[in-house]
């Protein structure tokens, strides 16, 4: 696909980018190991939901400060800091993008299922072919190749591991209304996720395309990566990189988003 090669010209010494849905197609290393930073967010997500399934957690299941669930871990509602430390918001109140959430969600992800949470991970994603290899935090630690990260895109077009009903609930706004930051985007109001995905809506401006649906779901890490899925379009779209992200980013990625919707469109 010619819009892919766009990437070629990106200032990242190494890139890996694919598509899979209405059309695949890759360029880059498909098998080179990435730090995926927060695109980890989705796959911590995906497994707290097979989890939820399964009956070992529940979605409103009291976890992390008073007052907060599951739910609200999963939708940086809970009112916990991004880095650590005593709550700033009540639960419900605020969209605080949290790192330091996603690490109390794994904890009681650990606690019910009895297994540690990278092992949990890996175990609960395997069937879809991605093989996560998570190292720290739940909320940014994970390593992986474009083809794992592709798989996991797969699964959230024509999910096998959870119920589509779930899969509905998990990409759709929880607690609407709330405003907050979208980091390296700026304030947004409201600053719409779901439960573990950002929520593109009518957010500008945003890391995705112009031509991207109003239903695309996804997240980006600071290491220069992303993946989004526009179900409309029934498109995802990966991405890893060794560049952190910064200003190259906020103009490449909409760039190459809205190109390749064209170009399959």
């Amino acid at each position: 696909m010619d819009a892919l090669r766009q990437v070629e010209g990106w200032p990242a010494p190494h890139v890996a980018v694919g598509l899979t849905g209405a059309a695949d197609a890759t360029c880059g290393d498909e098998e080179r190991v990435f730090e995926w930073a927060s695109v980890t967010k989705i796959a911590t997500a995906l497994a707290t939901l097979v989890a939820a399934e399964e009956g070992t957690v529940g979605l409103d299941d009291p976890a992390g400060p008073p007052g907060s669930t599951v739910r609200h871990l999963l939708a940086h509602a809970s009112g916990l800091p991004p880095d650590g430390g005593a709550p700033i918001a009540a639960p419900g109140t605020r969209r605080i993008y949290s790192n330091y959430g996603f690490e109390v969600l794994a904890a009681h992800v650990e606690e019910r299922s009895g297994s540690p949470f990278d092992a949990y991970l890996a175990e609960a994603l395997a069937p879809c072919g991605t093989r996560v290899v998570l190292h720290g935090s739940a909320g940014s630690g994970a390593r992986g190749t474009l083809r794992d990260l592709l798989a996991l895109a797969g699964e959230l077009l024509d999910p096998t591991l959870i119920a589509r009903e779930t899969l509905a609930e998990a990409t759709t706004v929880v607690f609407p209304g709330l405003d907050g930051v979208l980091p390296g985007f700026g304030r947004q109001t409201p600053n719409d996720w779901g439960l573990g995905f950002e929520l593109r809506d009518a957010k500008s401006p945003h890391w995705t395309g112009a031509r991207n649906s109003p239903r695309t779901f996804g997240h980006f890490g600071r290491s220069g990566t992303f993946l989004w899925v526009d179900p409309q379009a029934r498109l995802a779209c990966a991405c890893l990189t060794d560049l952190e992200f910064g200003d190259w980013a906020r103009d490449a990625w909409p760039r190459l988003s809205d190109a390749v919707l064209a170009e399959v469109a």
